[in-house]
């Protein structure tokens, strides 16, 4: 998994970033599980997958506030 591009986020509606912000959330109940049991491949994900989640957030509250 690669980090977001904000400028990429922008272009997406309310709609498509909050089912990509689920997406991300699942992601990181998942890596964090297998971080505790041993078996994460990549522990830089963890850290990739909290920015992207906050990359998300900071855009749908850019979106909330314009309107």
């Amino acid at each position: 998994m690669k980090p977001e591009k904000a400028k990429d986020l922008i272009e997406l509606t309310q709609d498509e970033l909050v089912v990509k912000l689920q997406k991300f959330r699942e992601e990181l109940h998942k890596l964090r599980f297998d971080s505790k049991s041993g078996r994460v491949e990549k522990p830089d994900q963890i850290g990739i997958t909290k920015k992207n989640i906050a990359r998300i957030l900071t855009v749908l509250r850019e979106k909330t506030n314009a309107n």
